[in-house]
């Protein structure tokens, strides 16, 4: 009996060293180390978003003096990325960023306004294309630009409601 608690010892004994040893060269068993490198890009592009709030002149008396107003564009681009707003003619009929109109209810009626980025009555804020846009950089912020808008006085039409549509158009 003694001796199969010698054997049983033994084997535990040798088994034991056999574990150890098979965990210290599972850990060390690979011969050599070997590394890469690898790229890491993107290509960031230019954006832009624009919005803007409502040029309401409020009520007006055209037997009066000029009725100045304003509205805001909100611009955000891109860090570094260029821009120029343009503001078109409108979509009342024969208007020109020279001399946009507001179309009365009545359809054919039309009063005429201007719209610069200066001041009230300043030079007209043309189309993209045109020499009087508005340029500017992107800062990854929102940059607001005020619209200055004037509904010259002394223009002889009839009572009521009126109104014109502005595409503002950013280019970057």
């Amino acid at each position: 009996m003694r001796n199969i608690f010698k054997q049983h010892a033994l084997s535990s004994a040798l088994f034991a060293a056999f574990a150890l040893g098979a965990a210290a060269f599972a850990a060390n068993s690979y011969a050599a180390v070997t590394t890469t490198t690898f790229t890491v890009s993107a290509n960031v592009l230019a954006a832009c978003t624009l919005s803007a709030t409502g040029l309401d002149f409020g009520v007006v008396s055209t037997i009066g003096p000029a009725v100045d107003g304003a509205s805001t564009l909100a611009t955000t681009c891109t860090n570094g990325t260029a821009y120029t707003i343009g503001l078109d003619a409108g979509i009342s009929t024969g208007a020109a960023v020279t001399t946009r109109h507001m179309t009365h209810t009545d359809t054919t009626t039309l009063l005429d306004y201007n719209l610069s980025a200066a001041s009230s009555g300043g030079i007209n804020w043309d189309a993209i294309g045109g020499t009087t846009t508005v340029p500017g950089t992107g800062t990854g912020l929102e940059q607001q630009i005020t619209v200055y808008g004037q509904i010259p006085g002394t223009q002889n039409v009839i009572a009521g409601l009126y109104s014109d549509t502005i595409t503002a158009t950013i280019d970057f």
